[in-house]
């Protein structure tokens, strides 16, 4: 038995965690994968039989799947896993690699290459980076295409109308921060698909889109906070922030202090202004 949460979702990536919590030896039933996918398991063991071949699957392994292709979970050797499932419409998995060859359902055993980025978007889920779940995602699927392949991404050629594209979509993510906007939206404002797009961003930029995005949120908290006496709550609203607890975290990882010490701060610096201004005439 297992239970999903979808983490965050588009037309061409979604993010789901799933928890199992089959018991020891209990029968397997047949599956269906319904999207190309990269599977990180985060917590346990289980067996994994598709295309006629068995894996054992352990912490830190990764699972393929393939759009149609039959499969079963067992639990032989354990019970209750975890993992943090990428799911790619067929047009985002066929940019990052062949369709062929590629996307076999199948086990992959533990490699670091792509246990680092794995715990990178659990990271991401639990707020504790500035890279966007569907980031995380989409560069852990990338990053499993070059290591079975053997070939690393190119990087990506951009021409001046890309730059342009680039550009435009920064400023537009800067007038937009207060609106929830993923990487498949701000793809779509540039043109460019999710995976040409973050490359092309982060190379122009010097950030990915999710990390500017953030940035734009949190200068406009920071003017909010120093301008007027708001509640902070309303102030991490306006600025784009879906919750107080997300808001506080970041603004503190970013300033170093609170949004609370921060205003605080802000209006301190102001009455020494006040003080040495009156005191000069």
């Amino acid at each position: 038995m297992a239970s999903t949460t979808t983490i965050d979702s588009s037309a061409s990536i979604s993010v789901i965690e799933y928890r199992c919590t089959a018991q020891l030896h209990e029968q397997p039933f047949v599956e269906c994968h319904d999207s190309y996918s990269v599977s990180y398991v985060c917590k346990g063991t289980f067996g994994y039989r598709a295309r006629g071949r068995s894996y054992d699957l352990v912490t830190g392994s990764t699972l393929v799947g393939r759009t149609g292709d039959e499969y079963a979970c067992t639990h032989e050797h354990g019970c209750g896993d975890e993992c943090l499932s990428i799911r790619l419409g067929p047009e985002l998995a066929g940019s990052i690699g062949a369709l062929s060859g590629v996307w076999q359902s199948r086990g992959v055993a533990p490699l670091p290459e792509l246990m680092v980025l794995g715990e990178l978007a659990q990271a991401a889920i639990e707020e504790r980076s500035d890279v966007g779940v569907d980031e995380a995602g989409l560069s852990f699927a990338a990053r499993f295409v070059e290591v079975v392949t053997g070939k690393r991404q190119p990087a990506p050629n951009v021409s001046p109308r890309d730059r342009r594209r680039a550009v435009e979509t920064a400023l537009w993510l800067d007038e937009h921060a207060h609106e929830q906007i993923d990487l498949a939206a701000a793809a779509r404002q540039a043109n460019l698909s999710a995976f040409h797009f973050l490359r092309v961003f982060e190379r122009v930029i010097g950030a990915t889109p999710h990390q500017y995005l953030m940035r734009a949120r949190l200068r406009r908290a920071a003017r909010l906070l120093a301008a007027d006496s708001r509640p902070i709550t309303e102030v991490a609203f306006d600025a784009g922030f879906g919750d107080l607890s997300n808001f506080v975290r970041s603004f503190r990882r970013a300033a170093g202090l609170s949004p609370r010490r921060f205003r605080q701060a802000a209006r301190g610096e102001r009455k020494i202004c006040q003080v040495r201004l009156a005191a000069s005439k």
